[in-house]
């Protein structure tokens, strides 16, 4: 009879856990800029393609972005492994990886594309510490324990299901790792950004937290973006 309690709880309880990941989506109709997918209370953006490439490295991003100001805030020690996710042409992927000389920099996208142009840097002889890493739309395909840092620049509000990504990002992170991450204000008018495109410090807060994560300090010393740090239990 044990046995067959047992049994039933289990069910009922995979039963909860599974009608809460469903629940965790709703729909509505689409925006301009968005797929009509409603992560909490926040719609999902369009992710920009790999024919965008170009505006990634563009010759103004360092002005408008502080980008060396950006990696100059990362707490990242010369042996460090650390994963940028969105990666795209590796516009930080190969500035991590000389911030972290002797560590691994792992450069996760979804598109083969980005990660064509990254192996073409490579092969000129930059970021012999970069792996370039396929991932998927609910997988980074990161090995699990083994990071200190996740950085994730503009990529996430894109991402088509946060919770299952969010999850596997903090597997892979080691006890007391910490994901970075950068969004355009959505607080701030003048931040010349399609809505939804941004985030507020507030919904990224309430989103890590639902992974678990703790809060740990905003720097917002960039000119456009917020810079979030967020904890996994040690």
């Amino acid at each position: 009879m044990r046995s067959l309690l047992r049994g039933l709880v289990t069910a009922a309880l995979l039963a909860v856990t599974a009608a809460s990941a469903q629940d965790a989506y709703t729909t509505k109709p689409a925006s301009m800029d968005g797929i009509g997918k409603v992560y909490m209370g926040r719609e999902i953006a369009h992710v920009m393609g790999h024919q965008g490439a170009s505006w990634l490295e563009r010759s103004e991003r360092e002005k408008e972005e502080g980008t060396e100001l950006l990696i100059k805030n990362l707490p990242l020690k010369p042996t460090d492994a650390v994963a940028d996710i969105g990666a795209g042409t590796g516009y930080f992927s190969f500035r991590l990886a000389t911030k972290v000389p002797q560590g691994k920099v792992y450069a996760v996208d979804i598109q083969q594309e980005m990660l064509d142009i990254i192996a073409a840097r490579k092969a000129q002889g930059q970021g012999s510490n970069i792996i370039g890493v396929l991932g998927t739309e609910a997988d980074p395909k990161l090995p699990n324990n083994t990071l200190e840092l996740i950085l994730m620049v503009d990529a996430y509000h894109e991402f088509n299901y946060p919770r299952e990504m969010g999850q596997a990002m903090v597997r892979a992170l080691k006890p007391g790792g910490r994901i970075a991450l950068v969004e355009y204000r959505a607080e701030d008018d003048n931040v010349p950004i399609k809505q939804l495109h941004k985030m507020t410090q507030s919904q990224a807060k309430k989103e890590m937290a639902a992974l678990g994560l703790t809060w740990v300090q905003t720097n917002d010393a960039l000119p456009w973006q917020h810079l979030m740090f967020f904890e996994k239990p040690k």
